[in-house]
């Protein structure tokens, strides 16, 4: 195999590594091998690559995913620079609902990360001028784009200290916290619905930045 996938303390979020080729011209290295993923469990169709250049360090982008039937599966790669990336789980049935893992990915070393659908994803540049691209199989759909606070306190992730006073969008401010986003589930509200569900005004809607790019 050219491509080898472990699990992390989630065991569904897969770390993904290559061989690098290495020689007087530079590096070469598979990205994407589908006959290797798949042997490793990984079993799905891309549809669309996303590129995002973060200009500062301390960005933190996130906690996005999008509802089912459109829920995504991400490969998350970095093109410059350094990231923690984050992944919790919000599968209702899962061992590990409301469960959270992190890891730090570079450009240097290659590393990958899987993140099936179900899962809430975000990150924190570590370097300026970063650089994620990242695959997905299911297409964007604004209609189904939801998201949590990425300092929420029943979460609790442990963020490098760098993030400690981010740079975030309006959109990812106003996400709900992890249990008000149980407590919208359980009403049958959607990302899309929360002005019926505004308790505190925190919940309003914004449709000018529905329109800024998630990740």
């Amino acid at each position: 195999m050219t491509i080898n996938a472990r699990g992390l303390a989630i065991p569904d979020i897969k770390l993904i590594t290559s061989k690098a080729h290495i020689d007087r011209r530079g590096t070469f290295r598979e990205t994407w091998n589908q006959r290797d993923l798949e042997r490793a469990g990984i079993h799905c169709s891309f549809v669309q690559d996303n590129h995002v250049v973060s200009n500062s360090a301390g960005t933190v982008r996130g906690l996005h995913f999008q509802s089912p039937p459109y829920a995504q599966g991400k490969l998350v790669r970095i093109t410059r620079g350094r990231i923690f990336d984050v992944a919790v789980d919000l599968r209702a049935d899962s061992a590990t609902f409301g469960q959270w893992v992190g890891r730090e990915i570079d450009s240097d070393g290659g590393e990958q990360l899987w993140i099936p659908p179900g899962f809430a994803h975000g990150y924190c540049t570590l370097e300026p001028q970063t650089e994620v691209i990242y695959k997905v199989d299911r297409y964007y759909n604004p209609s189904a784009e939801g998201g949590i606070r990425w300092d929420d306190p029943d979460l609790a992730i442990d963020w490098p200290d760098l993030c400690s006073r981010p740079v975030v969008s309006p959109k990812d401010r106003s996400l709900p916290t992890f249990a008000d986003w149980q407590s919208m589930q359980a009403y049958g509200l959607d990302r899309r619905s929360t002005d019926d569900y505004d308790r505190s005004g925190k919940f309003e809607q914004n449709d000018r930045l529905a329109e800024q790019a998630s990740v």
